[in-house]
């Protein structure tokens, strides 16, 4: 090993694709064992960057460093090898596999004839135990797992290859604050092993709180690397949006009308006796710990997964939605918490994925009138200002802010009078995240009935007038505006 102070230089990194630029003479250095933040605005191409890390892209131009030597990564096993590995956003995990299995996937023999199966669930299940996930149980089908914990598994995989560079991209995303803490207990064990860690959030705090230096990117450029500890909040988000944050939730104007929903004792799997009601103009939270049950609340009264007991009461009359379509039908909106999965069609157009909520609106005597659709699109996206080339693009063509925004807009064409937002900021930069919250603030003054789901606590104490905490599929308490605080919420969501 050559002495170098970087673990990890990169010079000068240009890659097109097409005539489109995604990065220009980008570089970035990283010292051995420390937390290093890379930020910017979705499209900023940090992504890019560490996929030519990775291997899953070759650089057009530019050098890679790792500890003082030139290396040639032309594709994932040489990054590998080179001890880099990167945890996605989505998780290459394999679902009918078990979670002992994914963890040593690419060594399962070890070399031998035979698979040990026995050390093999014990290693998995020390490599568990050492991130504090002793819980998870190394023979369970990874498909089974939530979300959160599926993550786990990934990172457990890469530790078992003695990486060096440890890349996390929007790590907690779908994580609660228990298991981000957890996971930051873990981050920071690693850095204390000499690992290096480049570490991409949206979530500001987390980076203050984590990281030795950051890196910013905008537009496919480098802006500059700054100490974390003598910058704030402020100048960072002017530095990636090159414009003031004054004000990320914008102020409310709606006016609390009649009640549009009431739910009485409802039941679906896990979720036992849930009962709210929310008004024309409000924007009810729903918060507490992933896998409380709030998301299989509003999947249950949407329609998506079957109702056990309990009432829904529409517009004053008692509705009973057998699936989506009659509760789209009924102008009921969900917008999913997985947009990749869930939320849109990522190999279909932009025009499809917008309008697939409202036909109706659209079509004549069963025909779809292409070039009245056409113009609607264009408004619509236009109104929730999202940047795309041209409407018959693949949603899977956008960035992470702008394919949320795609999502969104299909319940906006179709007029709902209640929308429930599942994570609508999940994995969406600081400026996306401001536009969305205006969306949501222009559905409510239009005397839409708005229930947002959120983990984050800045986006629920900022734009809910009132919040219920779910804990073990029951609602554990309610919060009001004036007595919205981080430490209101977490008490009831964890039961104290």
């Amino acid at each position: 090993m050559q002495n170098s102070e970087y673990r990890l230089e990169m010079r000068n990194i240009t890659k097109h694709f097409g005539g489109v630029k995604a990065l220009t003479d980008v570089s970035l250095k990283v010292e051995p064992g420390e937390i290093h933040a890379l930020i910017g605005e979705n499209g900023a191409g940090k992504s890019t960057l560490m996929k030519i890390l990775s291997g899953a892209y070759v650089r057009d131009s530019g050098q890679i460093f790792i500890d003082g030597k030139e290396v040639k990564i032309s594709d994932p096993k040489e990054s590998k090898d080179q001890g880099v590995a990167i945890i996605y956003q989505e998780f290459m995990l394999a679902p009918d596999l078990t979670v002992a299995e994914n963890i040593y996937i690419d060594k399962l023999s070890a070399g031998k004839k035979f698979i040990n199966w026995k050390e093999l669930r014990n290693n998995a299940r020390e490599q568990l135990e050492r991130l504090g996930f002793g819980d998870i149980d190394p023979n369970t089908k990874c498909g089974s797992l939530s979300v959160a914990y599926q993550q786990v598994v990934e990172i457990c995989k890469c530790l078992t290859r003695n990486a060096k560079i440890l890349v996390f991209d929007e790590p907690t995303a779908v994580l609660t604050f228990s298991e981000i803490e957890k996971l930051f207990s873990v981050i920071k064990k690693l850095k204390e092993e000499g690992v290096s860690i480049i570490y991409i959030s949206h979530r500001l705090e987390e980076i203050f709180e984590l990281s030795q230096h950051i890196s910013v990117l905008k537009d496919g450029t480098y802006v500059g690397t700054v100490k974390t500890k003598e910058f704030d909040k402020d100048r960072l988000v002017n530095m990636m949006i090159g414009r003031e944050m004054t004000e990320m939730f914008p102020e409310r104007h709606a006016k609390i009308g009649e009640t549009i929903l009431e739910v009485q004792n409802l039941c679906a799997g896990m979720v036992q006796d849930v009962s709210f009601s929310v008004k024309a103009g409000e924007v009810l939270g729903f918060n507490g710990l992933v896998g409380a049950g709030r998301t299989e609340t509003m999947r249950a009264l949407f329609g998506a997964d079957k109702k056990e007991s309990g009432k829904v009461i529409y517009f004053g009359k008692e509705v009973d939605w057998k699936n989506p379509k009659q509760a789209i039908a009924e102008k009921f909106g969900l917008l999913p918490e997985d947009r990749k999965k869930q939320g849109l069609l990522l190999q279909q157009s932009i025009r499809m994925n917008t309008t697939l909520a409202c036909l109706n609106k659209i079509t004549k005597l069963g025909f779809i009138n292409h070039k009245s659709e056409k113009e609607f699109v264009k408004e619509t996206l236009a109104s929730i200002q999202t940047k795309y080339n041209s409407t018959e693009d693949n949603a899977n063509s956008l960035s992470g802010g702008n394919q949320q925004k795609i999502a969104l807009a299909k319940w906006i064409a179709a007029d709902c009078k209640c929308i429930v937002f599942d994570e609508p900021t999940r994995g969406v930069d600081v400026g996306a995240k401001t536009e969305i919250y205006k969306v949501i603030n222009n559905l409510a003054e239009n005397g839409v009935a708005v229930i947002i789901i959120s983990s984050e606590m800045p986006e629920i104490i900022g734009m809910c007038d009132r919040v219920l905490v779910m804990r073990n599929g029951k609602i554990s308490g309610e919060v009001r505006k004036e007595e919205l605080t981080e430490n209101a919420l977490i008490k009831f969501a964890m039961g104290v």
